[in-house]
């Protein structure tokens, strides 16, 4: 998973165009884009997303798109460290997970097998 500071990185080199206005239009994908990740990571319309950037530049926009996809992402990341650092409950899930497969598994078996004449061998 990238950190806070690669995620903004990869933000700033995001491509836009030259106009530098800020406006949700669909012939200019860039912004466009941008703009539709901040919505989506805040919650708010596109009409109010586009007046919070007025008269703000490119950089600006990419700051806060980058800040708001961090702050949807940290408590993401932190479960998954956290998990990740859990061995004992990682073996736990994948114990679980195989005993759930095996029984399935098992009944597709015996199921193929009395399709295909293979339960007179006791299997």
């Amino acid at each position: 998973m990238d950190t806070p500071d690669e995620i903004a990185k990869k933000f700033k080199k995001a491509v836009t165009d030259s106009e530098n206005i800020i406006a949700y239009d669909e012939s200019r994908p860039g912004v466009a884009n941008l703009l539709s990740i901040y919505s989506n990571c805040t919650g708010q319309s596109m009409p109010k997303v586009v007046d919070l950037f007025e008269g703000k530049g490119y950089g600006a926009l990419k700051e806060e798109v980058a800040d708001a996809v961090i702050s949807v992402l940290e408590p993401l990341q932190a479960t998954y460290y956290r998990l990740l650092g859990d061995s004992a409950y990682l073996n736990k899930i994948i114990s679980e997970g195989a005993k759930k497969a095996a029984a399935t598994a098992h009944v597709t078996l015996q199921d193929v097998y009395k399709k295909v004449g293979f339960n007179s061998f006791g299997l």
